[in-house]
């Protein structure tokens, strides 16, 4: 099992920066992909960025060039810098885990983000 704290999440006005972070634990070294998703109200949860374990990373479209993501090996840890913000990009957002094993996936309990005009 993995399990998945995200922090860093808060207020902020429009063009301002926040930077999330997702420590993971448990079976860290089963971990292929971790993620970062994000669900405004009334919206469906959509994908922002992923990181693989070699490094790999994908941003959404509509997001590069303000966020982008990293990892810490050593801190086991993801973060997602956010910035020139934007009050669109108010939501709660998830760092989400695929790992070898059963279920194979796992979630954080979501952390919230609100940008101001």
């Amino acid at each position: 099992q993995v399990q998945l704290v995200e922090s860093g999440g808060g207020s902020v006005q429009a063009g301002g920066s926040l930077r999330l972070s997702c420590a993971a634990s448990g079976s860290i070294f089963s971990i292929n992909v971790m993620a970062w998703y994000r669900q405004a109200p009334g919206k469906q949860r959509e994908l922002v960025a992923s990181i693989t374990n070699g490094g790999s990373t994908v941003v959404a479209n509509s997001l590069k060039g303000r966020f982008t993501i990293a990892r810490d090996n050593a801190k086991n840890t993801v973060y997602l810098q956010m910035n020139s913000l934007k009050p669109e990009d108010t939501a709660v957002y998830y760092c989400h885990a695929l790992w070898r094993g059963v279920p194979g996936l796992s979630w954080g309990q979501g952390t919230q983000v609100t940008v101001s005009s």
